[in-house]
C-alpha cells in the first residue's frame, strides 16, 4: 500500500506568495528557512571559471569531502574519515540515505514534536513509524534524554536537531551527552541532522559525533553557506552502514552537480562573508524579538540558532494556517502555519523566518504591527 503523508503547507502559502507578486503585489517572504543573501562570491566566481573549462559529468569531489573532515575537526575536535562523507543533493536525500539505510520498514523512529514537516513525512513514506514526543515550553520545545528514556518501547531510531527547526532551540552539550548515553544504552540509533550549525547566538554548538561517534550526521550547504538552490549536502555515515549508504546512493541518487560541488569548496573559506551573514541574522533576530511583545505576542520559542521565531497565536486563533493564509493577503507577509511542523499543538502556533534582508524585517514589521492591532 503507498504511504500517505501530509502535504507541506508552508508551500501552499509560498504558491499564494508567488501568485500575489505575479499580479504585483509586494511581497516579503518569510515563511522558508531560505537566506536571501545568495553563495559567497568566491563560490560563484568558481561556478563561472568551472563553466567554461569543465564539461563535467557524475563526481564525487575528493577535495570537498577533505575539506569537510577538516570542518569537524576546526569546529568540533573530532577525527571524521573522509570516505565516510557521502555527498548529496542537499540535506534532504541525506535524511533518506540514513533511514533506508539503518532501519527497515516497520520500524520506529522517535522525533521531537515541533519538528521539521520532513523528518515525519519521510519516516512515513520509508513505511516507517514516527513515535513524536511532545516538547513543550518547559523543555524548551526540545529533546531530553528523560523523555528519551521513557519511550516504552525503545524505538529503533531517533532524529535529533539542534538548533532545530521550527524553534531554533539549541541542546546544551550536557543534555546531548545524556541523549547519546541513553541511546547507546537501549539500542537506539541516532539520525543528527545539523544543518543549522554556524548558525548560533549563544555560543558554539556541539556535534553530535561528539557523543555519539556511531551516529548518522546530516549537514547542508544550503543555510550558513546560503546556497540553498545549489542543492549540495552531505551525510557522514558509520562504518558498519558505509557500505549500505554507498550503494543506496548509488542506485537513487547517483551524485550532487559538480557545478555545485565546485563552488562548495570555495564557499569553505569564505569565512569573513559568511559571519557577516550570521550577523546581519543576528540583528534580524534582535528587530523581531524587540518588535513582537507589541504584536501581542509574547510566547515565543527561545530562537538560540536558526533563524526562526515559533510563536504562540493560540490567543488569537485556533487555525493557524487560515491565520497565516488571511496575513499574507491582508499585508504581503508570508510565513509558516504551525500545523505543519506540530499536528496536535500547531493550530495555535506560526513561524517567522529573519533569513531575509534586515530591510525587509523592518518592512514586515511595519505591515504586520496595524494588522495584529486589529485582531
Amino acid at each position: 500500500m503507498t504511504a500517505a503523508i501530509d502535504p507541506f503547507r508552508a508551500i501552499g502559502i509560498s504558491r499564494l506568495a508567488h501568485a500575489m507578486k505575479a499580479e504585483g503585489r509586494s511581497i516579503i517572504h518569510m515563511e522558508f528557512g531560505q537566506p536571501s543573501t545568495g553563495a559567497p562570491p568566491a563560490a560563484i566566481a568558481e561556478a563561472h571559471r568551472v563553466l567554461d573549462a569543465d564539461g563535467m559529468g557524475y563526481w564525487e569531489s575528493a577535495p570537498l569531502r577533505r575539506r569537510i573532515a577538516d570542518l569537524y575537526d576546526q569546529r568540533h575536535g573530532v577525527a571524521v574519515n573522509p570516505d565516510n562523507i557521502l555527498l548529496t543533493c542537499g540535506a534532504s536525500p541525506a535524511l533518506v540515505l540514513a533511514l533506508s539505510a539503518a532501519f527497515a520498514p516497520g520500524d520506529s523512529i522517535a522525533l521531537a514534536r515541533p519538528g521539521y514537516v520532513a523528518y515525519r513525512n519521510t519516516i512515513k513514506a520509508l513505511h516507517m513509524r514516527a513515535v513524536e514526543i511532545d516538547c513543550g515550553s518547559e523543555v524548551r520545545f526540545q529533546l531530553t534524554a528523560a523523555a528519551v528514556a521513557a519511550l516504552d518501547p525503545a524505538p529503533q531510531g531517533l532524529i535529533v536537531a539542534s538548533p532545530a527547526n521550527p524553534t531554533g532551540t539549541i541542546i546544551t552539550d550536557d543534555e546531548l551527552a545524556a541523549i547519546a548515553a541513553v541511546c547507546a544504552e537501549r539500542g537506539i540509533r541516532i539520525v543528527s541532522d545539523e544543518i543549522y550549525h554556524g548558525l548560533s547566538y549563544v555560543g558554539p554548538t556541539a556535534s553530535m559525533l561528539s557523543f555519539a561517534p556511531d551516529a548518522f550526521v546530516i549537514n547542508s550547504f544550503s543555510k550558513y553557506w546560503s546556497m540553498a538552490g545549489w542543492r549540495l549536502g552531505w551525510l557522514v555515515a558509520p562504518d558498519a552502514l558505509l557500505s549500505q549508504c554507498r550503494a543506496l546512493i548509488g542506485n537513487l541518487f547517483l551524485t550532487p552537480p559538480s557545478l555545485a560541488q565546485h563552488a562548495g569548496l570555495a564557499a569553505m573559506d569564505e569565512h569573513d562573508v559568511l559571519e557577516g551573514h550570521v550577523a546581519m541574522y543576528a540583528r534580524n533576530r534582535d528587530l523581531m524579538l524587540a518588535a513582537l511583545p507589541a504584536l501581542g505576542l509574547r510566547s515565543i520559542a527561545p530562537p538560540d540558532g536558526a533563524f526562526y521565531i515559533w510563536a504562540d497565536i493560540g490567543h488569537l486563533t485556533d487555525d493557524s494556517l487560515a491565520f497565516c493564509e488571511q496575513l499574507l493577503r491582508d499585508t504581503g507577509v508570508a510565513t509558516a502555519p504551525g500545523v505543519d511542523f506540530d499536528p496536535v499543538h500547531g493550530h495555535r502556533f506560526m513561524r517567522f523566518s529573519f533569513a531575509v534582508s534586515t530591510a525587509e524585517v523592518e518592512e514586515a514589521l511595519r505591515r504586520m504591527a496595524p494588522w495584529f492591532a486589529g485582531r
